[in-house]
């Protein structure tokens, strides 16, 4: 049934929501098989991009200019290029730093959950190198000493890493401590469950499946509603000077 031009999704100067509803689907450069759906980029004003690889069987999706990280949300994705293959399955990621030589296929019917940034490099570090782990063997902690709230920090918090994505689960009633505005900016993929989010001055119900862009000094919180955990898979840049 047509929906008569309702959506959830909304876009304002320092942030945007965006709803499967409205999700629009596109093959990039060196995909083969597979399409993206594009929810960050420079268009948006963000200094990264995120989007969601969607693969056939078989599906390919090429290298990237800059480092790239991957997070598989379904499916089963090999790693090829200059190194071990790998294999990785829902909940598996990887890291590859800028200038890796590699590309993705899809051993079945598989989603994946990119983001790519250009990398800033720090003099007195040297730079990252490639991770291929599961969000399985990464141990939780809670945040400000709340055990409702889970933090999972996917990446070493080092200074070779200009960028930090970290998995977040909420128990059903759970919340942020306190609204955050941050020299951060965000790109979060709500993986589970669901609640509200203030963004700015306006307040959103989400959902498993949205994508939320959050520009720098946006003012954020977020409220898990339900039954079930709420959980999302959220990008920050990290260990820079602004």
């Amino acid at each position: 049934m047509h929906n008569l031009g309702y959506t959830r999704s909304a876009r304002r100067s320092d942030h945007a929501l965006l709803t499967p509803d409205t999700f629009v689907r596109a093959a990039l450069p060196g995909m083969e098989r597979c399409t993206a759906v594009v929810h960050a980029g420079p268009a948006l004003g963000a200094r990264f991009t995120e989007y969601t690889a969607e693969f056939e069987p078989g599906g390919v999706m090429g290298g990237a200019q800059t480092q790239r990280f991957v997070y598989v949300l379904s499916g089963t994705v090999r790693i090829e290029g200059d190194h071990n293959e790998a294999g990785m399955s829902g909940r598996g990621y990887a890291y590859f730093p800028e200038g890796l030589e590699h590309r993705l296929v899809a051993l079945e019917e598989s989603k994946v959950a990119v983001i790519e940034k250009p990398y800033q490099t720090l003099d007195s570090a040297g730079p990252p190198e490639l991770i291929v782990s599961s969000e399985d063997s990464i141990e939780s902690r809670p945040l400000n000493d709340d055990p409702g709230v889970q933090v999972k920090c996917l990446l070493p918090d080092v200074p070779s890493f200009d960028f930090a994505v970290n998995v977040m689960t909420y128990q059903p009633g759970a919340a942020l401590s306190m609204v955050e505005m941050h020299v951060m900016e965000h790109g979060l993929l709500m993986l589970e469950g669901g609640g509200i989010y203030r963004l700015g001055g306006s307040w959103y119900p989400v959902a498993a499946g949205d994508f939320i862009w959050m520009a720098p000094w946006c003012p954020q919180w977020f409220g898990a509603i339900g039954r079930s955990p709420a959980k999302y898979l959220i990008y920050k840049d990290w260990n820079r000077h602004p």
